[in-house]
């Protein structure tokens, strides 16, 4: 391994954001594994939420996060815990006042390159300016990248049609205009600082060492080519979440490890192999009360176990006698869950998702049939990905693009009844997808086994990074 000073010395730094922060300490912890001296840096509030996960195989730096500063409650430290757009704001604001304690962890440690967040770009001009290079993550998949990329070109169609199809992609991707946006208009009719922090992370995306996606080859081979033909120089290191192999690693990745936890696994060890439908659409998504309850009937009508995790706060959405008309088949969990161990339990046989880039990964990764369901970001290309490409999904129909749940278009309970049925289905059609699923499951653990795509991508990169620091 070397002695401390000969070893490659990486110092990676998340947005503050549960889908950012889970990912990049996974990463931290593969390139730790393969013997890079790693330190994580983040804040006081961020250092609870994943301590629970973390070993002695990197160190965690912590700095301060400047809430009440910028006019936020005390301990607002992540992106989870904001309610409101001018909060976001805010946020965002915060952030760019990091820039001066971190030059300072620049100063103190010294790392030969920053692994930073393609939501903080402006660690890149820092990092520069003290001649340390700098990898960006990408938490997203490369076929969205190659999908939003291919969009720009036909953007001006937009006011013309409903639908098009995506030009120069390996595949024909059809879009309906309402499930996507401009990127760059939505910059420019938000507040001048959320523009700013877009162009630059485009303009770090292209002067960056390199970038880091969380993907692996086989899983899309011809996007990985068709994004490093547009960008350049990019590894695919992933699934990292795949380096959770223990029960308890599984449990504690996002947070500490709750008591609900053992009620969760001993109901799901009463149920059947593959039987259970575990529905989730990630820490940033939020439904109206008129939706939730559309869920709610629709799961109970479909006459499958679920397991359902809810980010929304209160009961008042709860329709009456549900939650004791449901209790020998379903079990709803308010908050946080352990998603790595709810999906990868025998009794799980299918996932509702968000199709958020991290979500899509663990669904793969366990071998699971998905539902479709974007709401927004990157989520409509991952859905294109799933179930166009991979085949391994079915849409529910979510056709809006929006972050505003009361602006979102209600999916009936019916609708989600039949794609369930359909998901957890006997027939040919969901034989396949199944088969299909375990095919992509076990792609996906080559890939990180030592010899695998992703294995031998960190590898290469390890080694060239080391060799760059012989020379500076």
């Amino acid at each position: 391994m070397g002695s401390k000073a000969d070893r490659l010395h990486m110092l990676f730094f998340p947005f503050m954001s549960q889908g950012h922060m889970l990912p990049m300490v996974d990463m931290a912890k593969i390139f730790a594994s393969r013997g890079a001296r790693v330190t994580l840096l983040t804040t006081h509030v961020n250092a609870n939420i994943i301590r629970h996960n973390i070993d002695d195989s990197f160190h965690l730096y912590i700095m301060a996060f400047p809430s009440a500063e910028f006019g936020l409650p005390d301990g607002c430290e992540n992106e989870s815990l904001i309610h409101s757009e001018d909060q976001h704001i805010n946020f965002i604001k915060a952030t760019l006042a990091l820039r001066q304690p971190f030059d300072s962890v620049l100063r103190n440690l010294r790392p030969d390159c920053v692994v930073t967040d393609i939501f903080l770009p402006w660690t890149y001009h820092v990092a520069i300016a003290r001649g340390i290079l700098t990898l960006v993550f990408h938490g997203t998949s490369n076929f969205a990248v190659s999908a939003s990329k291919a969009f720009e070109r036909c953007r001006l169609l937009m006011d013309q049609v409903e639908s098009f199809i995506l030009p120069d992609l390996p595949h024909p991707v059809e879009m309906l205009k309402t499930q996507v946006v401009d990127l760059n208009n939505l910059a420019r009719n938000q507040t001048e600082i959320i523009e700013k922090t877009f162009n630059e992370a485009k303009e770090v995306l292209s002067k960056s060492y390199g970038i880091l996606m969380n993907s692996f080859y086989e899983l899309e081979s011809e996007y990985v080519d068709h994004y490093r033909e547009m960008k350049g120089r990019a590894w695919n290191v992933g699934p990292v979440s795949l380096c959770n192999k223990e029960v308890i690693n599984k449990s504690t990745r996002g947070g500490k490890y709750p008591t609900s936890v053992n009620e969760c696994l001993k109901w799901l060890d009463k149920r059947s192999v593959g039987t259970v439908v575990y529905i989730c659409f990630g820490s940033g998504s939020f439904y109206s009360v008129e939706q939730l309850r559309e869920i709610a009937l629709g799961l109970e009508a479909s006459m499958h176990s679920f397991v359902w995790v809810v980010q929304n706060k209160g009961h008042d959405w709860i329709p009456k006698g549900y939650e004791e008309r449901i209790k020998d088949v379903g079990m709803v969990i308010k908050g946080w869950a352990p998603q790595l161990l709810i999906l990868n339990h025998d009794a799980v046989g299918g996932f509702v998702t968000h199709c958020g880039w991290n979500s899509c990964l663990e669904g793969i990764s366990a071998g699971l049939p998905m539902v479709t369901w974007p709401l927004f970001a990157d989520q409509f290309y991952n859905e294109k990905l799933l179930v166009d490409i991979l085949k391994v999904g079915i849409m529910v129909g979510s056709k809006v693009y929006t972050t505003d749940a009361k602006m979102r278009p209600i999916v009936e309970a019916a609708t989600l009844t039949t794609a369930v049925r359909r998901l957890m289905g006997d027939g040919i059609e969901g034989e396949k997808r199944r088969r299909r699923a375990k095919e992509l499951s076990e792609m996906a653990k080559r890939a990180v086994d030592k010899g695998g795509s992703s294995y031998e991508e960190i590898g290469n990169l390890m080694h060239e990074l080391i060799e760059r620091k012989k020379h500076v």
